[in-house]
């Protein structure tokens, strides 16, 4: 039972390491380019929140999309730019050059119509690389009041529990030895007496 408790101890603490390193990098980053959206190491996640990717990508889904040379993206490679400071993960259905500067035209797969204008290769985010489902949806309930009073207390009562049972495990230890003593003592005790009555 102890080596289960010290895994899952060893195992909530790298997540929570893993989570605030990450965290930590992405705040440094929305620092020093307040600009740009920030990455870790080249990777950006954003929140879906409509639906014009379905059946691939689900509004309530994470989208993971890395920073790669746009000159290597091409037709159906679906990709994250940015529009009037919003995100937009969509698909690429033609490569236009024009003038010696690429663009792209885009559409979601769900939408009836083309993305109207085209994709300059500066509003580029990244490619599309995976999706983690509904997980956008539990980013975004964190982000409420609500949801930043749940994440703190949620781990701060798994360590309450966690120190709770270990004192009552403590004591239950304590009160072992206390007994054990007690009945040592209580044996020398006899054996003194049966020592003196000879």
């Amino acid at each position: 039972m102890k080596i289960i408790k010290k895994l899952l101890t060893i195992l909530v603490m790298l997540i929570l390491l893993s989570i605030l390193f990450v965290s930590g990098v992405i705040l440094v980053n929305s620092y020093i380019h307040p600009d740009e959206v920030p990455s870790f190491f080249g990777w950006k996640p954003f929140i879906v929140l409509s639906g014009s990717m379905e059946a691939q990508i689900m509004p309530g889904d994470i989208v993971v999309v890395k920073e790669v040379d746009v000159n290597t993206l091409k037709r159906n490679d679906i990709i994250a730019f940015k529009e009037d400071n919003v995100v937009i993960t969509h698909r690429i259905i033609e490569v236009i050059e024009e003038n010696g500067k690429v663009k792209y035209k885009t559409k979601g797969d769900n939408n009836n119509i083309e993305d109207g204008g085209y994709v300059l290769q500066s509003q580029v985010e990244g490619l599309y690389q995976f999706r983690i489902g509904k997980l956008g949806n539990l980013a975004l309930f964190i982000q409420t009041p609500i949801g930043m009073v749940v994440c703190i207390s949620i781990p701060l009562m798994m360590l309450a529990l966690v120190q709770i049972a270990d004192s009552r495990k403590g004591k239950e230890i304590i009160a072992e030895k206390e007994k054990s003593m007690e009945e040592e003592i209580e044996k020398l005790r006899k054996q003194n007496e049966e020592l003196l009555k000879k």
